[in-house]
């Protein structure tokens, strides 16, 4: 009888041990504790083999990845990320997502990348690897022109809206005198997406909205009454956009990377800009 106790209880400290070392193999691959992401598996063969790839993005946000009125998932993202894989025989998945959880779904493996406007920052830097930057984009201040605002220093005590998990959201926070000091509590109302935000924007919930300008003048060209907007610039930096990986996926970063620098180097890219948005990001210094 006390052989057998000691048997239960030595198959039982096996098992707890076990259980121990793989869950702290996998703190470790995944969250080691300087809060960094741990490179898994470069996946770019097998994307190469199945000859199609998964890339996340809102899509809500025009002009950078949206659905038309049919429907379809459209964009000046879309159009360069399906012109790049594209030229090496890639087929492109789009995967709409939760904007604001979109590095958990990268890498848990839900999605390949996030290519939707995506803006380098030293906070994302830590959980994914960034593309070559091939678009620049100004933050903008987007107000109603009945609102009186004219400039940042007028939204003192009015609210402003911003999308949750934005490079925006960051810039708002990173950035205090620029923007944030004057608003009511110093805290702006978030949104999940930004057509939400101009919905409250339009009905004067909010008095103005923090967006990139490259998608403000886009919305408000569609708008019934265009020129019952203004768009103000401030003394935000202006930021990269750049294209998201897991930090293992060193040769998908390298083939993406080269395909950008091609598509540069041959106007495409300054052309597909000019189409999207009027002009190119290049002007931008």
């Amino acid at each position: 009888m006390i052989s057998k106790q000691k048997k239960i209880i030595v198959n039982s400290l096996v098992a707890l041990a076990f259980f121990a070392l793989l869950a702290l193999t996998l703190v470790t691959v995944l969250k080691p504790s300087n809060g960094k992401v741990v490179a898994r598996d470069d996946k770019w063969s097998e994307i190469k083999a199945k000859k199609s790839i998964t890339i996340g993005l809102d899509d809500t946000f025009v002009p950078m990845g949206f659905r038309d009125s049919s429907g379809k998932i459209v964009g000046f993202d879309v159009d360069l990320a399906e012109k790049v894989f594209s030229n090496m025989g890639i087929k492109v998945n789009w995967q709409p997502i939760d904007w604001s959880m979109k590095e958990t779904e990268l890498n848990t493996g839900n999605i390949d990348a996030l290519w939707n406007g995506y803006t380098k920052t030293p906070e994302r830097a830590k959980q994914v690897a960034f593309s070559s930057t091939y678009h620049r984009a100004q933050l903008a201040l987007v107000v109603k022109k009945s609102s009186g605002v004219h400039d940042f220093a007028e939204m003192a005590g009015k609210v402003l809206g911003v999308q949750t998990g934005s490079s925006g959201e960051t810039a708002l926070n990173n950035e205090p005198n620029v923007l944030k000091r004057y608003i009511a509590g110093q805290k702006a109302v978030g949104y999940d997406t930004f057509d939400k935000a101009f919905t409250d924007l339009n009905a004067n919930r909010i008095t103005g909205l923090l967006v990139d300008e490259d998608y403000a003048r886009y919305y408000i060209k569609q708008q019934a009454n265009p020129n019952d907007y203004a768009v103000l610039t401030g003394n935000f930096a202006i930021s990269d956009d750049v294209v998201a990986f897991r930090k293992g996926d060193k040769g998908l970063q390298k083939a993406v990377n080269q395909q950008l620098a091609k598509l540069e180097k041959s106007g495409y890219l300054a052309e597909l800009e000019k189409r999207w948005f009027g002009q190119s990001s290049q002007d931008l210094k």
